[in-house]
């Protein structure tokens, strides 16, 4: 009777051992595949970003001087800085390989700063005549 028992016990610690061995390969894998399709996602909303901000400011450049508009963006998380100067818009984003530069080039001179923390932010964009000024 004592021999059934342990033949039991065994079976049963081969058979979780062998679940772990198929599921942990199989949670790692989904991790990773979640982890840079969320990168994906949070660099493709950043390009937006910085093209509707390079959109709205060389409308409101070419359209002279009082002129202002305010766009509304959602800022996603891992952004790290984000530099308004001389024609460009840089957003450094945090990955998982890294820091990426986003760069969005702007015909007209451009300037400001907006703020990187997570969440809505309503963005202005006016111009000075010979330059845009862009801030949150």
């Amino acid at each position: 009777m004592r021999n059934k028992n342990a033949q039991v016990s065994v079976e049963y610690v081969i058979i979780v051992g062998f679940i772990l061995f198929i599921t942990i390969p199989l949670i790692l894998i989904f991790y990773e595949h979640t982890s840079s399709t969320n990168d994906q996602v949070i660099t493709s909303q950043v390009d937006m970003i910085a093209k509707k901000v390079v959109d709205s400011a060389e409308s409101v450049y070419y359209l002279g001087e009082p002129s202002k508009t305010r766009i509304k963006v959602y800022m996603p998380t891992n952004i790290e800085n984000v530099t308004i100067d001389n024609y460009e818009v840089v957003f450094k984003v945090k990955t998982k390989s890294g820091v990426t530069d986003i760069s969005q080039p702007s015909s007209v001179n451009i300037s400001g700063f907006i703020s990187v923390t997570k969440g809505i932010h309503y963005i202005s964009i006016e111009s000075k005549g010979d330059y845009v000024w862009v801030s949150t």
